[in-house]
């Protein structure tokens, strides 16, 4: 199984799961890149995956099912979160925490897991079989989704969840943030050497032309401010800046995604 990812508009990432045949595509915002994608590597669409109801998540879904059908699949199945299914043109199977779904094209079983926050009916979807974890907007590479529909109790049981994958486990967010998250989790917390590692790495990779997605869940416990929020030295930087007083994972968790929203 590979993934492949296909750029779109300023810093998406479009993902293309496959096996040299056959595809299912993560959050497709635009149909035109993902078509492209498919023809050059002469694959089949079998399924399309959504995560959220975002407009650059899902902008490409009629153009893509209503394009990429074949004899082999006259109707693309489009899977996504039942409680945004109003807010989702094209969905046709709706799914909610716990479901599993199987991609029999693909040889692909896939866990649903409820993470709202971001939105609130974000899911992502869980590989365990492959290690691989698409999990959109909610955790990024050194960081995390803004909480626009959710509450900070909901973001933090839902990067919780996330947390909790096997380390090995592959992690394809939605957007290349990677550098500017990393420079915010060194504010945060500069004494962390393997953030330090990590951000002299991820520059190289940006330097090369290179995505700095997937990341791993071992990474991010061990880099991503958002997912050590009680850890000292954070905590100490959020009291001496002045945005904090209550010391719980919540009070931190919202402190950081505060901050975080301003920080330039």
């Amino acid at each position: 199984m590979d993934v492949l990812a296909v750029p779109a508009f300023d810093d998406n990432y479009l993902w293309v799961i496959h096996d040299g045949r056959h595809a299912a595509v993560v959050d497709p915002g635009d149909a035109v890149p993902v078509l492209a994608a498919l023809q050059a590597e002469g694959l089949t669409l079998a399924a399309i995956l959504l995560t959220h109801h975002h407009a650059d998540h899902v902008g490409g879904v009629v153009e893509l099912a209503r394009q990429a059908v074949s004899d082999e699949f006259p109707t693309v199945p489009v899977y996504g979160p039942a409680r945004e299914q109003s807010r989702i043109k094209g969905m046709t199977t709706p799914l909610q925490g716990d479901d599993r779904i199987r991609i029999p094209a693909l040889d692909l079983d896939l866990q649903v897991i409820d993470i709202p926050g971001h939105t609130l009916g974000h899911i992502a979807y869980y590989a365990a079989g492959h290690g691989l974890l698409f999990c959109g907007d909610t955790l990024f590479a050194g960081g995390c989704g803004r909480v626009f529909e959710g509450t900070p109790q909901q973001m933090v049981s839902s990067l919780g969840k996330l947390a909790s994958l096997p380390a090995e486990t592959e992690v394809y967010c939605a957007h290349e943030y990677t550098l500017s998250n990393l420079k915010f989790a060194a504010e945060v917390e500069p004494g962390n050497p393997r953030l330090q590692e990590r951000i002299v790495n991820e520059r190289a990779r940006r330097e090369r032309g290179e995505p700095t997605v997937p990341t791993s869940i071992a990474l991010e416990r061990q880099t991503n401010p958002f997912l050590r929020a009680t850890e000292k030295e954070i905590l100490g930087s959020l009291q001496n800046a002045g945005r904090l007083t209550e010391l719980d994972e919540v009070s931190s968790f919202a402190a950081l995604r505060e901050w975080k929203n301003t920080y330039r």
